[in-house]
Formats: structure tokens, C-alpha cells, sequence
């Protein structure tokens, strides 16, 4: 897995350890407070999110980079869209 650090242009998201639907509505609120074009990393490890977060990126319209998985550890990378 890729586990590059945050730059000023991405964010980590650790919802490692939470369940449906946390790790979603704390997706829902960091995409909020970020601008257009960040890209959130999300790392989490409750299998629910492969499904959940894509339907999340596919419903709100932001850009689902990469998703992969490694030693129980979910991990996605969105590009905030611009509305």
C-alpha cells in the first residue's frame, strides 16, 4: 500500500476502528472544510466503506482517484469536485 504523507494539497482522513456510517459522515464533514480539488486520503478498516465510499464519490460527483486494500487497512483517495 501507498502510504504517502499529506501534502498541502491532500489530507488524511483516519477513520480506522469506526463503523457504518461514521467513517462516511466524517468524509461528508472534511469535505466541508477543504477546497475544491484537495484530495482526501482515506484510511479505514470496515469493509462496509468499499462500498459505501464510492457510492459517496458517485452520488456527490467527486473523483475516486484509487482504492486498495492492505493488511485490513481500506485506503481511497478523492479529489474533491468543484461544487
Amino acid at each position: 500500500m501507498n502510504t504517502e504523507p499529506a501534502t498541502e494539497n491532500s489530507v488524511t482522513l483516519d477513520a480506522c476502528g469506526l463503523y457504518c456510517p461514521e467513517p462516511v459522515m466524517l468524509l461528508h464533514k472534511k469535505f466541508r472544510e477543504i477546497d475544491a480539488g484537495t484530495i482526501v486520503i482515506v484510511l479505514a478498516t470496515d469493509p462496509s466503506t468499499s462500498r459505501d465510499i464510492p457510492k459517496f464519490c458517485l452520488f456527490l460527483g467527486h473523483e475516486l482517484l484509487e482504492k486498495d486494500i492492505d493488511g485490513g487497512i481500506y485506503r481511497y483517495r478523492i479529489r474533491k469536485n468543484a461544487s
